[in-house]
């Protein structure tokens, strides 16, 4: 299976950068993992709502860029559905039967994602309720990822 993070905004703290790293690393036996960093667009001190809008639909732009038309694509995002870890692993090996061996995470910028991401969507996904740095969001759903083959394979680690 071949997994793609697509992701505004660049990772610049060392510890994150060494989690994903790691996560990579023990993700190599299960699947192939590529992030895909994307410059994000600047957000002027208070935006209007028009402005607002335009950087999205920047964002989202470079973001359709990136995604094969052939790629089942889940967006992170607040209005996504909540799983469970299980629930997560199930998304992940549901992928694998039903022939979709190419699975694209999005995760927006600080303004979120843009209608035309969202419309690209097949699945969409919401880790909780409240709001996470996206560099350490993404520590997460790399983590989550690996979590997932770990119990689709029956292996230690999930408790």
């Amino acid at each position: 299976m071949k997994i793609e993070i697509v992701c505004v905004g660049k990772l610049k703290e060392k510890y994150l950068v060494q989690a994903i790293d790691e996560y990579s690393k023990r993700l190599s036996r299960y699947c192939k993992l590529n992030i895909i960093e994307l410059t994000d667009e600047k957000t002027p001190d208070n935006a209007s709502e028009k402005e607002e809008l335009q950087i999205k639909d920047k964002e989202g732009d470079k973001i359709l860029a990136q995604i094969k038309d052939t790629a089942y694509v889940i967006t992170l995002d607040l209005g996504g559905k909540m799983v469970t870890s299980e629930g997560f692993a199930q998304m992940l090996a549901n992928c694998g039967v039903q022939g979709n061996s190419h699975i694209v995470f999005v995760i927006g910028g600080s303004l979120g994602l843009s209608d035309k991401v969202l419309k690209r969507t097949n699945d969409s996904l919401s880790f909780s309720k409240m709001t996470f740095p996206h560099q350490l969001f993404r520590v997460m759903l790399v983590e989550q990822i690996y979590r997932g083959y770990r119990i689709n394979n029956g292996e230690p680690y999930h408790k």
